[in-house]
């Protein structure tokens, strides 16, 4: 038997779509509007020990990534689906640049020699 080739992560040029955390906005609408409160939830419900200090970053920064089981913890705890802690949407797209923002012509050569001496007439 064969074991397949490993995954490799293949970077793209394409934009990658945007990801907004909703934990505070999901707690507060459950009445949870602090990271104590948070955390005795996911002791309770939950059985995840997490320090103040874990509960208070992901209560207040989008965390760069979340673990499947802390995120079925938060789930369990909060008694909502993980749609309503993250909302993806489309890729961020740079608009298109505006005749102000374009960048404007190099100046002009100056016609000297070095040390500032000017050339010879043409």
């Amino acid at each position: 038997m064969t074991t397949p080739p490993p995954l490799r992560a293949v970077e793209s040029s394409a934009p990658s779509p945007q990801v907004e955390w909703r934990l505070r906005m999901a707690a507060a609408q459950r009445g949870i509007w602090t990271g104590t409160q948070l955390r005795r939830l996911l002791a309770e419900r939950a059985g995840l020990e997490l320090s103040a200090a874990s509960v208070s970053a992901l209560f207040t920064k989008q965390p760069s990534q979340v673990k499947l089981s802390t995120l079925a913890a938060l789930c369990a705890a909060l008694d909502c689906a993980p749609g309503d802690l993250l909302a993806v949407g489309e890729p961020a797209v740079p608009p298109p640049p505006t005749p102000s923002t374009t960048p404007s012509p190099p100046p002009p050569q100056q016609k000297f020699a070095p040390r500032h001496r000017s050339l010879p007439p043409l």
